[in-house]
Protein backbone atom coordinates (compact mmCIF):
# COMPACT_ATOMS: atom_id res chain seq x y z
CA UNK A 1 0.00 0.00 0.00
CA UNK A 2 3.00 2.04 0.03
CA UNK A 3 4.79 4.00 -3.52
CA UNK A 4 7.91 2.59 -3.09
CA UNK A 5 9.77 3.66 -6.40
CA UNK A 6 11.11 6.51 -7.45
CA UNK A 7 9.45 6.39 -10.66
CA UNK A 8 5.83 6.28 -9.02
CA UNK A 9 6.49 9.33 -6.90
CA UNK A 10 7.63 10.89 -10.66
CA UNK A 11 3.99 10.05 -12.20
CA UNK A 12 2.16 11.08 -9.33
CA UNK A 13 4.36 14.64 -9.23
CA UNK A 14 4.14 15.12 -13.53
CA UNK A 15 0.61 13.83 -13.82
CA UNK A 16 -1.70 14.98 -10.80
CA UNK A 17 -5.31 15.39 -11.40
CA UNK A 18 -6.49 15.88 -8.02
CA UNK A 19 -5.19 17.95 -5.50
CA UNK A 20 -6.51 19.11 -2.14
CA UNK A 21 -3.93 21.31 0.45
CA UNK A 22 -4.50 23.44 3.80
CA UNK A 23 -1.28 25.72 4.16
CA UNK A 24 0.90 23.45 5.96
CA UNK A 25 -0.03 20.49 4.33
CA UNK A 26 -0.73 19.01 0.28
CA UNK A 27 -2.29 15.68 -1.05
CA UNK A 28 -1.70 14.94 -4.76
CA UNK A 29 -2.96 12.41 -6.03
CA UNK A 30 -3.35 10.16 -9.70
CA UNK A 31 -5.78 8.04 -10.41
CA UNK A 32 -4.05 4.06 -11.11
CA UNK A 33 -4.99 0.75 -12.11
CA UNK A 34 -4.95 -0.99 -8.89
CA UNK A 35 -7.51 -2.22 -6.71
CA UNK A 36 -6.35 -0.66 -3.72
CA UNK A 37 -4.53 2.96 -3.03
CA UNK A 38 -0.55 3.31 -2.50
CA UNK A 39 0.50 6.14 -0.09
CA UNK A 40 3.94 7.73 -0.47
CA UNK A 41 5.10 10.60 1.80
CA UNK A 42 7.49 13.49 1.36
CA UNK A 43 8.44 14.94 4.92
CA UNK A 44 11.55 17.08 4.13
CA UNK A 45 13.80 18.31 7.03
CA UNK A 46 13.26 21.67 6.05
CA UNK A 47 10.09 21.49 6.87
CA UNK A 48 9.42 19.68 10.35
CA UNK A 49 13.04 19.92 11.58
CA UNK A 50 13.21 16.98 14.43
CA UNK A 51 13.44 13.44 13.14
CA UNK A 52 10.33 13.00 16.00
CA UNK A 53 8.54 15.43 14.19
CA UNK A 54 8.97 13.66 11.20
CA UNK A 55 8.20 10.51 12.41
CA UNK A 56 4.68 11.53 14.39
CA UNK A 57 3.81 12.96 11.02
CA UNK A 58 4.11 10.11 9.21
CA UNK A 59 2.58 7.82 11.83
CA UNK A 60 -0.43 10.00 11.95
CA UNK A 61 -0.52 10.39 7.95
CA UNK A 62 -0.42 6.51 7.74
CA UNK A 63 -2.84 5.83 10.38
CA UNK A 64 -5.50 8.36 8.68
CA UNK A 65 -4.66 6.86 5.37
CA UNK A 66 -5.41 3.34 6.91
CA UNK A 67 -8.67 4.14 8.37
CA UNK A 68 -9.35 5.52 4.82
CA UNK A 69 -8.46 3.30 2.19
CA UNK A 70 -11.17 1.45 1.37
CA UNK A 71 -12.61 4.58 0.20
CA UNK A 72 -9.15 5.81 -1.91
CA UNK A 73 -9.57 2.75 -4.41
CA UNK A 74 -7.53 3.30 -6.88
CA UNK A 75 -4.68 6.31 -6.46
CA UNK A 76 -1.70 6.72 -5.84
CA UNK A 77 -1.54 9.52 -3.19
CA UNK A 78 1.63 11.80 -2.21
CA UNK A 79 1.88 13.90 0.96
CA UNK A 80 3.86 16.77 0.87
CA UNK A 81 4.68 18.95 4.27
CA UNK A 82 4.91 22.37 4.41
CA UNK A 83 5.89 24.74 6.76
CA UNK A 84 4.20 24.72 10.00
CA UNK A 85 3.02 21.55 9.83
CA UNK A 86 5.77 20.36 12.84
CA UNK A 87 3.81 22.51 15.03
CA UNK A 88 0.44 20.89 14.68
CA UNK A 89 -1.06 19.24 17.72
CA UNK A 90 -1.71 15.48 17.06
CA UNK A 91 -5.40 15.77 17.16
CA UNK A 92 -5.33 18.95 15.02
CA UNK A 93 -2.86 16.90 12.33
CA UNK A 94 -5.75 13.68 12.93
CA UNK A 95 -8.83 16.08 12.13
CA UNK A 96 -7.10 18.05 9.56
CA UNK A 97 -5.96 14.61 7.72
CA UNK A 98 -9.55 13.34 7.38
CA UNK A 99 -10.62 16.36 5.95
CA UNK A 100 -8.47 16.44 3.24
CA UNK A 101 -9.17 12.40 2.76
CA UNK A 102 -12.46 13.21 1.98
CA UNK A 103 -11.88 16.14 0.26
CA UNK A 104 -9.82 14.00 -2.25
CA UNK A 105 -12.21 11.40 -2.21
CA UNK A 106 -15.51 13.73 -3.67
CA UNK A 107 -12.79 14.84 -6.13
CA UNK A 108 -11.65 11.88 -7.19
CA UNK A 109 -15.07 10.28 -7.57
CA UNK A 110 -16.29 13.82 -9.81
CA UNK A 111 -12.93 12.74 -11.65
CA UNK A 112 -13.78 9.03 -12.14
CA UNK A 113 -17.55 10.43 -12.96
CA UNK A 114 -16.33 13.26 -15.70
CA UNK A 115 -13.67 10.58 -17.57
CA UNK A 116 -17.32 7.91 -17.26
CA UNK A 117 -19.00 10.55 -19.18
CA UNK A 118 -16.08 11.23 -21.73
CA UNK A 119 -15.58 7.89 -22.72
CA UNK A 120 -19.30 6.86 -22.80
CA UNK A 121 -20.10 9.80 -25.15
Amino acid sequence: MRLLQASDYQAVFERSRLKVSTPEILFLALPNDRQHPRLGLVIAKKNARLAVQRNRIKRIVRETFRQQQHQLIGLDVIVLARRGLDTMENHQLHETCNQLWLQLQNRAEKHRQRMATRSAG
